[in-house]
């Protein structure tokens, strides 16, 4: 299942996608202002042609959990995505606290963005996550 992860942002959106086993995560370019209707269809054309079958948004909670005012504009931001792709793609909420940070501290050269390398941080997360639940439920 090829999985694409959002880093939400009002300027840009960084995005990074699985291959279709869930077991490589690469940036890619990030969607400049992905709150405009530009925005949206230039999002919407990069779920089309990667065929992507599940988002993740990245979920920014304060250290303590709680939201803050950035975490309700990613919540609404992930509702408002959902009903525009409607049951073709689920669109999911994920924690991404720290993953800017580790984006910001990473060693080398890097091609994608800092918005991206945090929304691959995002998904790599998400995976390690999801593949915890099905063993989980495999050793059930």
């Amino acid at each position: 299942m090829r999985v694409l992860a959002l880093d939400y942002g009002e300027a840009r959106c960084g995005c990074a996608l699985s291959d279709p086993s869930g077991t490589i995560v690469t940036p890619i370019e990030a969607i400049p202002r992905v709150d405009t209707r530009r925005g949206m269809a230039a999002l919407e054309a990069l779920i089309e042609e990667r065929e992507v079958e599940r988002i993740v948004v990245g979920l920014p909670v304060s250290l303590r959990g709680g939201d803050t005012a950035q975490t309700l504009a990613c919540r609404a931001f992930a509702r408002r995505l959902a009903a525009r792709l409607g049951q073709r793609t689920p669109v999911e909420l994920h924690d991404e606290r720290f993953t800017t940070r580790i984006a910001r501290e990473e060693r080398g050269t890097f091609r994608a963005g800092l918005d991206s390398r945090a929304a691959a941080h995002l998904l790599e997360s998400w995976l390690q996550a999801r593949a915890a639940r099905q063993s989980a439920s495999s050793d059930a």
